[in-house]
Parts: C-alpha cells; sequence; structure tokens
C-alpha cells in the first residue's frame, strides 16, 4: 500500500484533524473553490441551512495537499467518509494535483455532488452575507468557518475574491 495524498481547499487547510507527515502548497486543475454548498449539519441546519465550500467544476484551485504514511491511510479515509460524507453532498474523487515543487501526485478530493439538495450553485455575494452571518451549526457559527477559511487563504498567499469579500463584510457589516 502506498502513502495517500489529501488535497485541502477550505476548513481542511485550518483543521485537517488527521495524522500527516507532509504538508506542502498544491494546485488541483479543473475545479474551483466555491461558496456552492448549502451546510444542514455542520454550520447550519435544514430550517436554516448555513453556506460551506465546495470543489465545483471548472477552472483552478490552490490548497493544501497532506501526505498520510500508508500505515494510516484506511484511518484517515475513514474520518474523512465521517467528517465529509454526513449528507453524501460531495463525491470523493482522486484527482491530479501538482505541488508547489513540481511533483505531481493523486490526491484524494472531495468535489460537489451538483445534483444533490444541498448544491447551491453561484449565488450572488450578498446573499451569501446574508445566509453567512445568521447560520450556525454543530461545529459553530457559518461566520467563523468564513473567516477562518479566508485568514489562512490570506497567510497562504492564495487569493479567493469572492471569499476575501464576503470575510471583510463579515467584519464590517456584522
Amino acid at each position: 500500500m502506498e502513502d495517500l495524498w489529501v488535497f485541502g481547499y477550505g476548513s481542511l487547510i485550518w483543521r485537517p484533524g488527521f495524522a500527516h507527515v507532509e504538508t506542502a502548497p498544491a494546485l488541483l486543475r479543473g475545479s474551483h473553490r466555491s461558496l456552492c454548498v448549502y451546510s444542514w449539519v455542520h454550520r447550519g441546519t435544514q430550517a436554516r441551512p448555513g453556506l460551506v465550500l465546495g470543489l465545483d467544476r471548472g477552472g483552478a484551485c490552490r490548497g493544501l495537499a497532506f501526505r498520510v504514511e500508508a500505515k494510516n491511510r484506511d484511518e484517515v479515509i475513514a474520518y474523512l467518509r465521517e467528517r465529509e460524507q454526513v449528507t453524501m453532498v460531495y463525491r470523493e474523487v482522486y484527482r491530479d494535483v501538482t505541488l508547489d515543487d513540481g511533483r505531481r501526485v493523486k490526491a484524494l478530493s472531495y468535489v460537489v455532488e451538483r445534483g444533490h439538495a444541498q448544491y447551491a450553485g453561484a449565488l450572488a455575494l450578498e446573499h451569501q452575507l446574508e445566509i453567512v452571518r445568521d447560520s450556525h451549526g454543530q461545529s459553530g457559527p457559518n461566520r467563523d468557518y468564513v473567516l477562518n477559511t479566508a485568514d489562512h487563504l490570506y497567510e497562504l498567499g492564495i487569493h479567493d475574491s469572492g471569499l476575501h469579500w464576503l470575510a471583510d463584510a463579515l467584519r464590517t457589516r456584522p
């Protein structure tokens, strides 16, 4: 069995929650980071959904790749399935990612399932702000999720104009 790579583009960046032996900036082509998933569990409820990130088709996404030792592979996959697949809004896929040092690896990635009831699509930023500002789920306020993600992307030098606009709006227009 070989080591496992996991691609993080949202909360996995700042809270992977699993043991890993290497972290590397990475680029995934063919999907982009999008606040396109209604959260019914972690950052909202079915009655008052929040919004969380998904990998949606088209474009490219900068994030982090985490290398997990082969001996921990099954345990980490089980953990990620429990965390990411609560409502099956994501498809678990392996995608080619390019690490900043030029290596190309296959990384476990969670891509939004567009046919799922929780798929929000491309919402206007003002509408995203309304949803995020007032939503709360088992993992805490939706606002905290957006701010944490935006702050960590900024620290990594990753520019996401929509997410950074939303974070600025949450800070200036509570």
